[in-house]
């Protein structure tokens, strides 16, 4: 069923169908209401080519987001969730593009064939190529993560670097001394990902503040990875009482080195970090940690994006998140010491 058997049965010419569905030009009610009895009889859908054509919208936002190894973490799947559900709510359909460079022929497709109204871009790096193109081109984006100079942009981040200080500080209220930071995989950190930067310097200047003797290691975003540099951390400094990560998708790993070398878990090691609260309370004990509002940062970053489609000249907007964190049972005094107060 095409506009042209749309006109034919409701006796009007094929522009004026056009214009009844595009709303472009007024059409008189008694038409309007004519025109829309027969699609309404005949069950017609414009096709998605059709919508763009006649009102320059696609309905669709692009994700471009990239895996950051071979696989999505549950992390990054939490994501893309989230923001799937809240471009629903604004009648808005997903196109995922994994694309990792400004230079990727799929980040090129979706800017070159219109395939999209706008694009939101997650695994920023804090030189984004990426960012930097499609602000160049004016083209609608928000990013989920900030770039080295994210002033002027539109963007919905973590605050990583207060996050990671608050684990240190939280540790070392309760007495530890030799702690281990657990980044994300080495590629990532030598890409400039942000999150991985910008934990790590957190990290670090909350020990340098509190005194603490300090290691810092890179673990790749599995199990077993996990488990291999926990046991690196045994090595390299038997006497460290405990550790923070951002990699939650090497967290079982870590729990796994730890009863394997006969450390329990708060008694002996406490661990805790920045993961998403529904894997946090997956492993046991509860991780202690900042947890990561997904949702919340999806639904931001769209209700962001779609913003700035409908209102192409409003300036840059931004939110920077600090959730607390989530006390649970992964942390306890250091081995020898007391709770202050105590």
């Amino acid at each position: 069923m095409n506009i042209g058997e749309i006109a034919k049965r409701a006796g009007v010419s094929r522009s004026t169908v056009s214009y009844a569905l595009s709303g472009k030009r007024s059409v008189s009610e008694e038409t309007r209401r004519k025109i829309q009895q027969v699609i309404d009889e005949l069950g017609y859908r414009p096709n998605a080519s059709a919508r763009a054509l006649a009102n320059g919208r696609t309905s669709t936002i692009g994700l471009v987001f990239p895996p950051a190894g071979n696989h999505y973490t549950g992390m990054q799947l939490d994501f893309i969730g989230s923001v799937v559900e809240a471009a629903a709510v604004h009648d808005y359909d997903v196109l995922l593009s994994p694309s990792g460079a400004d230079s990727d022929r799929s980040f090129q497709r979706l800017l070159g064939e219109r395939r999209v109204d706008g694009a939101i871009l997650m695994e920023i790096r804090l030189e984004d190529d990426r960012v930097e193109h499609l602000a160049e081109l004016d083209f609608p984006s928000v990013a989920i993560g900030r770039t080295a100079h994210p002033e002027n942009g539109w963007w919905v981040s973590l605050d990583h670097t207060a996050l990671a200080a608050a684990c240190v500080h939280h540790l070392a209220d309760l007495g530890h001394r030799r702690v281990a930071f657990v980044n994300r995989p080495e590629q990532l950190l030598q890409a400039g990902y942000e999150s991985a930067h910008r934990g790590l310097d957190g990290f670090t200047k909350a020990a340098a503040e509190r005194g603490l003797t300090v290691r810092t290691y890179c673990c790749g975003d599995d199990a077993a990875s996990g488990q291999a540099c926990l046991e690196r951390i045994l090595h390299d400094d038997p006497a460290t009482t405990a550790l923070v990560t951002l990699n939650e998708a090497a967290l079982g790993g870590l729990y796994r080195g730890l009863a394997r070398a006969g450390r329990h878990v708060p008694r002996d090691f406490s661990v805790t970090g920045v993961v998403a609260s529904r894997w946090a309370e997956t492993v046991t004990p509860q991780l202690t940690a900042a947890d990561v509002p997904a949702e919340e940062m999806g639904r931001r970053a769209v209700d962001l994006l779609v913003e700035r489609i409908e209102q192409p000249a409003a300036p840059g907007r931004h939110h920077l998140l600090t959730p607390p964190i989530s006390l649970r049972a992964s942390t306890g005094p250091a081995t020898g010491t007391s709770r202050p107060g105590t």
